[in-house]
């Protein structure tokens, strides 16, 4: 999606795709990835997620970006931190002793900032962007990060053709192709959903699961 779609639904605060607890599957799944304490985690397009802050209370340091600055922005006062800020290359960072997040574009991103990032956490970024969009996330910016990252990739699955994204769908055999010139996946859990998603429900799917996959960089 272009840049001004999302910017627009933050002023609007049309965020409906922000979730007000830590999502349970990256709770049951991330500790398999048995990452060192003080491990860098890389989060892309990460809203103002809460689940930065539970992996930061997991011991781990969190790299994030997104474009938003009003969503780094509530991010921060929503917790009550007062971040430190510095400009570079790459955007404007907000950074604590243990959470930073560059405000910028995610694919001006290089390899040069994402090389300690030992693992990524991808719940909305992949399902965020059309098909076009989503090659150039797998190939360029995923591609860039560092061989033997691991990580966790969190999708949804519906009838594209009963709504228009985003959320986007992003089915198993797609996920394989895409990932399968850098990284190893291995699907860890895919459940239906639509049940417990009656806004959806209200936009004519008729159904909807989540997966979740379990990433290995070549």
């Amino acid at each position: 999606m272009e840049q001004a779609f999302w910017l627009q639904h933050w002023r609007e605060g049309r965020i409906g795709f922000h979730q007000s607890k830590v999502l349970p599957l990256l709770q049951k799944h991330w500790p398999a990835l048995a990452l060192e304490p003080g491990s860098r985690v890389f989060v892309p397009l990460a809203g103002k997620t809460l689940d930065m802050a539970w992996l930061a209370q997991q011991g781990h340091r969190i790299l994030a970006v997104e474009l938003s600055p009003l969503a780094v922005q509530q991010f921060f006062a929503e917790h009550g931190w007062t971040p430190k800020t510095w400009s570079s290359r790459y955007g404007t960072h907000y950074g604590t002793s243990q959470i930073e997040v560059i405000c910028g574009d995610a694919f001006g991103l290089d390899a040069q900032v994402l090389a300690d990032c030992v693992a990524v956490y991808d719940r909305a970024a992949l399902v965020a962007l059309p098909p076009s969009m989503r090659q150039t996330y797998v190939h360029e910016l995923m591609a860039r990060l560092p061989s033997g990252c691991r990580g966790l990739l969190v999708t949804l699955e519906y009838p594209q053709h009963e709504m228009q994204g985003p959320p986007f769908s992003v089915p198993q055999a797609e996920v394989l192709e895409r990932y399968a010139l850098h990284w190893d996946v291995q699907p860890l859990q895919r459940r239906d959903i639509l049940a417990h998603e009656p806004g959806f429900a209200a936009r004519g799917l008729t159904q909807m699961a989540t997966a979740v996959y379990r990433l290995q960089r070549h």
